[in-house]
């Protein structure tokens, strides 16, 4: 069977104007990532990322500590759902009910657990379907974009391949609803347990796919450093 290895992007700059930038511990996270692999002795066939820049940063600071890493494919397919758009288009609805949402969404590096709080509201909303809205991508479009995206893998694979994929926590959801069948609110329950830089291993034959393992972080932790042990 062959291999596909979802990890997620290093901590990116929570708070920060531009979110879409490794913070210092994220770049430090995917370098120990590469390491980790470099000792085990995965030799990876195909890497892939999603488009965005944390994404790629996060693949070529592992794929820097490796030997003999293949190029970056990039696909799109792969990003992360747009967070802000579904804050942004949802969150008027949720006001009469929480008078301090828009305040504690602008300053949530202030308040992470209010934070959290109001962004899992608003993203159970939105996984619901009941209520899309116009120019808001739903959660059930997003989902089938990123079985697109791991549908063309398959098909280009061949049989035993090591295929890495650099991308984010959302789309690691979506695909755990897509081969598991866990519902999207379970999902996303697993879905704030993703550490950055972690590894999620699914496991291929044909077309058939099946998780092998979910959120591996011993590279982390064996270094007994708990600031590099991040979810955001």
């Amino acid at each position: 069977m062959g291999s596909i290895y979802l990890i997620r992007h290093g901590q990116a700059s929570f708070g920060a104007d531009d979110y879409d930038v490794l913070s210092p511990v994220g770049v430090r996270q995917a370098e120990v990532l590469g390491d980790h692999l470099e000792q085990l002795g995965i030799s990876l066939d195909r890497c892939i990322s999603g488009s965005l820049r944390r994404q790629q940063h996060t693949a070529n600071a592992a794929l820097q500590r490796m030997s003999n890493a293949p190029a970056l494919d990039i696909d799109e397919a792969f990003n992360e759902f747009d967070a802000d758009s579904v804050i942004r288009t949802l969150l008027p609805d949720l006001l009469p009910e929480e008078p301090e949402a828009l305040h504690i969404l602008r300053n949530g590096a202030h308040n992470r657990a209010e934070f959290q709080r109001l962004f899992a509201k608003l993203i159970q909303r939105w996984i619901s379907g009941e209520h899309d809205k116009p120019g808001l991508q739903s959660w059930q479009a997003y989902v089938e974009q990123v079985e697109g995206a791991l549908r063309r893998i398959l098909e280009q694979a061949s049989s035993k391949q090591n295929i890495a994929v650099f991308t984010s926590g959302g789309t690691i959801t979506a695909l755990l609803r897509l081969i598991t069948g866990v519902p999207p609110a379970k999902a996303f329950e697993l879905n704030w347990q993703i550490v950055n830089t972690s590894l999620s291993q699914l496991k291929f034959r044909g077309s058939e796919v099946s998780l092998a393992s979910f959120n591996s972080h011993v590279h982390l932790q064996l270094l007994k450093a708990p600031e590099l042990i991040t979810y955001r």
